[in-house]
């Protein structure tokens, strides 16, 4: 009987031992309804075939399978492992408590368990456990007081043994049913859990992954150390910006590595004791360090768990101030020089009212004078007139007053003065060519500016040619900007002169007063364009104002 029996048992979970099977194999849900169907409808057969009888008493456990696959498979499984039983079972009827036994389970047990199907589903697992025993509990207790109470009326009698019997096979049948769902739950808890760490495990290899671009792209140098003091991240700048020894310029070298043993000496003992400091604990800090004609800022950060609070390593991130501080010295430089610059043009606003009451008196004193001294002053005169116009000049680089911008074509602008400039090259024995494209747009411009940029920039090519050549001016239309091109064939300009063509007061003519390309500049710049010097020694130099429409148009 005991064989028998543990036969039952073994056979009663099949379907829970190829449930791990599966879902070992194929860790998802879709296909366990057909698949629990299958398995469960092959175990309630063996359980019917392999019935047993316990003092005389027929026992099997075919309901174990059933409820379990109707608990996990749902709806569907419960309807095909009912029409399952009901084709079975119904050719092996043969009495009359067999006949109210299927009855009692086609009436009351299935509606039940199909009520009980979606309360399952939705329960935690333990209450899982719960529910299902309480459950089968439940139906094994209906059935077995049903089953004695029926037996009494229809043979008047019912024995200790039968009740033995049936406490058995109920008993067996509720530890079988306990046992599987257990079992059932737990390969789905241990397949949860697993998903989880994947899932947590990805996520954080994700997010190393994603620190260590953001330290490789940075322009910082970085360096991670864990609570022991070993290097666990870094990047390039950090081997470029740091003291680092020349055999730990490696990944293989550094990665792993306490951060003590790879600084050098001196210097590196700066970057060690602020990583000292911050895995003990002090708060950030920023200290900025002087290395030759480099200036670094090391900022020191100690990493703690978010929960705790507990130290977990330290960070050091170098940042290269270098440019930054030669940009602050610059820019102390430029107001020092604005402020001077605003002085120089009060002062000499000032001195022109002197200037023009000493140049009366000399005209005056010209007058009452011998006539052999008319050279003397003419030459001062000469002198005054020319400091006036470097004053002239000045004032108008010094000068930042607001333009009334007007739209106007380049090309009258250019025609109006031509033959003014014509006059100029026949008296100097040269040739001017222009030539103009075919289309050009209006320009929001100062026509007195422009006028004034374009005359010094032509007598400046005049001038380098001497008494022969040919200046050409030219223009064009580039779509989105416009190019005014002031070309000479004079002795060039050396390279080493070039770059300080638009310093103020730099110039290479004897006479000159070196303000008038800076002052070019300055108006071109005021109409949101740049100039652009082609020059070589010997053949010429080529002057190239360049409007962008754009920008003019935006302005």
């Amino acid at each position: 009987m005991l064989k028998e029996l543990l036969l039952q048992f073994i056979v009663s979970l099949v379907p829970v031992f190829a449930f791990q099977l599966w879902f070992n194999k194929e860790p998802s849900w879709k296909g366990i309804p057909a698949f629990m169907g299958i398995f469960c409808g092959l175990s309630m057969i063996l359980c019917m075939l392999t019935a047993t009888t316990v003092f005389g008493y027929e026992a099997d456990f075919r309901l174990i399978p059933y409820l379990i696959g109707a608990l996990y498979g749902g709806v569907p499984t419960l309807i095909l492992l009912t029409l399952l039983y009901i084709g079975i079972r119904i050719p092996m009827l043969d009495s009359m408590w067999e006949i109210f036994s299927f009855s009692l389970f086609v009436v009351v047990f299935v509606p039940t368990i199909l009520m009980a199907i979606r309360r399952f589903q939705r329960i935690s697992a333990d209450r899982k456990k719960i529910k299902g025993l309480l459950i089968m509990s439940g139906m094994m207790l209906f059935y077995s007081i049903t089953i004695i109470g029926f037996i009494s009326i229809i043979e008047e009698k019912w024995s200790p043994i039968m009740l033995v019997a049936l406490l058995i096979s109920t008993s067996a049948a509720l530890f079988a049913t306990w046992l599987s769902i257990f079992m059932i739950e737990n390969v789905k808890e241990k397949q949860q859990l697993y998903d989880e760490v994947k899932h947590l495990s990805v996520k954080y290899r994700n997010e190393v992954e994603k620190l260590q671009q953001f330290i490789d792209e940075t322009s910082f140098g970085v360096i991670i150390v864990d609570g022991d003091g070993a290097i666990t991240h870094f990047n390039e700048n950090a081997k470029t910006l740091l003291c680092l020894r020349p055999n730990y310029m490696g990944a293989r070298e550094l990665l792993g590595t306490s951060f003590p043993h790879v600084f050098q000496s001196g210097e590196g003992e700066t970057y060690v004791n602020l990583l000292n400091q911050a895995l003990s604990g002090e708060k950030s800090s920023q200290v900025p360090l002087v290395s030759g004609e480099k200036m670094l800022l090391l900022t020191t950060i100690t990493l703690r768990m978010p929960l705790d609070e507990q130290k977990t390593g330290a960070a050091l991130i170098a940042q290269d101030v270098t440019e930054l501080r030669h940009l602050q010295d610059e820019v102390g430089r430029m107001e020092r020089l604005s402020l001077v610059g605003q002085m120089a043009a009060s002062i000499t606003h000032e001195i022109r009212n002197p200037m023009a009451v000493i140049r009366g008196f000399v005209q005056l004193i010209q007058e009452r004078s011998p006539k052999n001294q008319e050279e003397y002053f003419r030459i001062v005169i000469e002198e005054l007139d020319r400091a006036n116009m470097i004053i002239s000049d000045f004032l108008s680089l010094a000068q930042n007053r607001a333009l009334i911008m007007e739209p106007s074509s380049l090309h009258d602008i250019i025609n109006e003065l031509v033959p003014l400039l014509n006059a100029d090259a026949n008296l100097r024995g040269q040739l001017l060519e222009v030539s103009l494209c075919e289309h050009m747009p209006l320009l929001m411009m100062n026509n007195r500016e422009i006028k004034q940029l374009f005359l010094n920039l032509a007598r400046n090519g005049m001038e380098a040619m001497g008494n022969k050549g040919s200046l050409h001016i030219s223009t064009r239309y580039l779509g989105d900007k416009v190019e005014l091109r002031i070309e000479d064939q004079g002795t060039g300009i050396p390279p080493e002169q070039m770059k300080h063509l638009f310093e103020p007061f730099f110039s290479t003519k004897t006479q000159g007063t070196g303000l008038g390309l800076p002052l070019c500049l300055s108006i071109a710049e005021r109409h949101n364009g740049c100039i652009d010097v082609e020059s070589r020694e010997g053949e010429g130099t080529t002057f190239i104002v360049t409007f962008f429409l754009s920008r003019v148009l935006a302005s």
